[in-house]
């Protein structure tokens, strides 16, 4: 892949709305996931094991946590004294309108106007994938397209915002797109990432501005369907979009699944994130353990099953925990039963608790929170 001619663009803060819970204190893009990653590990280590050796991340609000994760690039191989990484905060304060791409890029308009890759890789930061874009940028050259979609075929992710459905001809353009469409069977959505050339998105977005056009899917894709080439990619592998607290959680619980981690975590193409040094987890004479990640530093002393446990976790004696997803430093004391729990940082469960959710409807205690 020719990686220096493309440059990518990382929205951290989009679909916030839809899992408030979240990122009512961190980015989208710095929502943990998988034990000891973020979301935004994913776009950004698929576009580093693609050649792309310079990467923005436009951000809008809570963009603290997401400084501390990324750091200069260095885990990521992007602290270079050319190129590398940016963080794009807003140029203003203004108030906070959710999933605005099109304002997102007139404001980071000089970011790209000196850059001088030929290509754009716009991508979100809630798609949890391990993606190959030398191929889309292969396809995309070779069909002499303008813009090309990346796409998955399925039913649409519940909770997913304005979803786009495309219809392609044989040779792969799009003749025709749906936004928000009423469908139950599946489908070939949009995945909320593209490759485009440069000087074309700007002129689209400054033709968008001018205009007072706001709807990027609306008035930057399906107002020019007809204007210009525009083709789709198909992608096969593992996809999951986390649109939802219970996509959130479906998509940990994927995780159980070996052929989910054999795609996702592809030793070819790994997936970096920031190095935490840490001892290794310890487990009690009585722990039990069973289908579960459990990450660095985390003392299990109770019985564990297809749950998620990130670093630091500490499980007491007697507490049975099942499918569940224990961020960070979170404390459940002895003789407890979890079920369907996602418990953010730092919590604390009392003796004896029990808390019980649903498959569809699991439990979310709030960061810093004593149960």
């Amino acid at each position: 892949m020719r990686g220096n001619n493309v440059l990518g663009l990382i929205f951290s803060n989009m679909h916030e709305e839809q899992l408030r819970d979240l990122t009512e204190n961190r980015t989208m893009g710095s929502v943990p996931f998988g034990g000891k990653y973020c979301l935004i590990d994913f776009p950004l280590s698929n576009m580093v094991n693609s050649g792309i050796n310079k990467v923005g991340v436009i951000t809008k609000r809570n963009y603290q946590s997401l400084m501390d994760h990324l750091g200069s690039g260095k885990s990521w191989n992007l602290s270079r004294k050319r190129e590398g990484l940016f963080i794009l905060p807003p140029f203003e304060a203004e108030v906070y309108k959710p999933n605005d791409q099109i304002e997102l890029l007139a404001s980071a308009q000089t970011f790209l106007q000196n850059s001088k890759e030929e290509y754009v890789l716009l991508t979100d930061s809630n798609i949890v994938c391990n993606i190959d874009y030398s191929d889309v940028l292969n396809q995309h050259v070779r069909t002499k397209a303008d813009i090309t979609v990346i796409c998955h075929t399925g039913k649409i992710p519940a909770g997913m915002a304005a979803p786009a459905v495309y219809t392609a001809g044989p040779d792969g353009r799009v003749r025709d797109m749906l936004i928000n469409p009423r469908t139950e069977g599946e489908c070939c959505f949009g995945m909320n990432m593209m490759l485009i050339r440069r000087e074309l998105l700007i002129r689209l977005v400054s033709d968008c501005v001018s205009r007072n056009l706001n709807n990027f899917k609306r008035d930057l894709l399906q107002r020019n369907l007809s204007s210009y080439q525009i083709y789709v990619y198909h992608f096969q592998g593992f996809a999951k979009l986390v649109c939802s607290e219970i996509a959130y959680f479906e998509a940990s619980m994927s995780l159980m699944l070996p052929e989910v981690r054999a795609q996702l975590f592809d030793p070819r193409r790994p997936i970096y994130t920031k190095v935490h040094d840490d001892m290794p987890a310890r487990y009690g004479l009585g722990a039990i353990v069973s289908n579960s990640i459990v990450s660095d530093g985390c003392v299990i002393d109770g019985e564990i099953s297809n749950s998620v446990l990130f670093r630091d976790v500490h499980i007491g004696k007697g507490t049975r925990v099942e499918n569940c997803v224990l961020l960070q430093d979170t404390d459940v004391s002895p003789d407890c039963r979890l079920n369907y729990v996602i418990a953010d940082k730092n919590v604390l469960i009392k003796n004896e608790r029990s808390l019980l959710g649903f498959q569809s409807y699991p439990v979310y205690i709030s960061k810093g929170s004593i149960v």
